[in-house]
């Protein structure tokens, strides 16, 4: 056991060291190393890009069949399609306020800074957008139902995966022992993939090194000078969210203490932060809430994939944020109706949103459209939207743990125990 807890602790902090090299790695390329056919070629298009996404590829090649097969056991777990439905319930209502929450925050915050206050727009460099098509709420329910679910399994729709797997859960746990060989295939593979995924673990440090060494080579700190206060406003809102909002809504409704939850879950946070992705966090996810807080499996295993899916808070702030700066960057003023209808439609825009780097971008053309603003802008947020991906990517799957945390209190199964050994 001590070994164990040796093994994990040592790879948590090879993943925040890599992290820290790889940003120095990126900036010491930049500046320091003049461009050519061996620094952009060999070392950050060649052996950082193929390390970082190979390893980025490994971790999503283990998503589809991990959901599947966890959310397949949880709902088994759970059994009663009562309870199960008590647990969907709260913690779909809890996902949409938060994000509205967030939205709210943001906007609030954007209000205080006026980050597009007299910027030159002229110094701000462009980059080409696509605009994401408006899909209407009615499609967007109607979408959760696959047509064909083993599309649904390769294309990575999340949301049909998400209700297939439940669906499935739910009458092998009404079949009980007539389907004890499906349900015992279910949950041995669901082991199987939660070894493949610690396996892949391993080679996180090399990854996050890559990825990061390659994403501060790109960017260097040109690109945020004349961004610096649509930044600081992003970053603070996504602060508040992560360490103020969710950490007070935790100690309300289980009275864990935040500060040791946020020092158990902040190696979930790093990781998070270097894929830029909440879908290959998942894994990791469950398996801390497991061990470290005592949150139990069969309600993480419903609850974290679900909120990859439908719970985009740091993105929804992103969008809160960039709306009052590209409204102000444009002169262009915004009503309080205008900022409602921003709330409403980017709280619906997050479900669905799939957990992938950038997706954000696409869906914000959809809130601009709903209040006029020009989608021309968003390419002012482009050039620097990596690094902010990431720091919302790690307030998202902060804000799915808390949940589940506070789900599993309610349900009686959180170990507390558990959550209050050292860290």
């Amino acid at each position: 056991m001590e070994e164990t807890k040796k093994k994990k602790f040592g790879l948590t902090t090879l993943i925040f060291i890599s992290l820290l090299l790889g940003a120095a790695a990126g900036i010491i390329l930049h500046y320091l190393v003049p461009a050519g056919y061996t620094r952009d070629t060999v070392i950050i298009n060649g052996i950082f890009y193929v390390v970082g996404n190979g390893f980025l590829r490994a971790m999503q090649m283990l998503v589809v069949p991990l959901v599947f097969c966890s959310l397949v056991c949880g709902s088994m777990a759970i059994g009663d399609t009562k309870t199960l439905g008590k647990v969907g319930v709260k913690t779909i209502i809890f996902y949409l306020f938060t994000t509205a929450a967030a939205i709210t925050l943001a906007l609030g915050i954007g209000n205080l800074i006026n980050p597009g206050v007299g910027l030159d727009i002229s110094s701000v460099e462009k980059t080409e957008t696509a605009a994401a098509e408006a899909v209407s709420f009615a499609d967007t329910i109607l979408e959760i139902i696959p047509k064909n679910p083993i599309q649904g399994l390769a294309e990575g729709n999340m949301l049909q995966i998400i209700f297939f797997a439940i669906f499935v859960g739910i009458l092998l746990a009404k079949r009980g022992e007539r389907a004890a060989s499906v349900s015992q295939f279910f949950a041995q593979f669901n082991d199987l993939m939660m070894d493949m995924t610690m396996t892949v673990m391993k080679a996180a440090p090399i990854g996050v090194f890559c990825l990061i060494a390659k994403t501060f080579a790109g960017i260097g700190f040109d690109a945020f000078l004349p961004m610096l206060k649509y930044m600081a406003a992003v970053f603070l809102a996504l602060l508040l969210q992560g360490f103020g909002v969710y950490q007070i809504l935790l100690k309300i409704f289980t009275g864990l203490n935040p500060v040791k939850f946020v020092k158990k879950f902040l190696p979930v946070m790093g990781f998070a932060f270097s894929t830029a992705t909440s879908n290959a966090t998942i894994p990791l996810s469950i398996e801390t809430l497991d061990k470290k807080m005592g949150v139990s499996k069969k309600i993480s295993s419903f609850t974290i994939p679900l909120g990859a899916t439908i719970n985009m808070d740091g993105t929804a702030i992103m969008q809160g944020v960039a709306v009052v700066f590209v409204s102000q960057a444009f002169g262009i003023s915004l009503s309080p109706a205008d900022y409602i209808t921003v709330i409403a439609t980017a709280t619906l825009a997050s479900i669905g949103t799939a957990g992938v780097p950038s997706v954000g971008l696409i869906t914000l053309s959809m809130v601009f459209n709903a209040v006029g603003l020009p989608v021309e802008g968003i390419a002012l947020i482009m050039g620097i939207d990596r690094i902010l991906d990431m720091t919302r990517t790690a307030v998202n799957i902060t804000g799915d743990a808390v949940c589940t945390t506070i789900v599993a209190h309610q349900n009686k199964e959180l170990r507390r125990e558990v959550f209050e050994r050292g860290v």
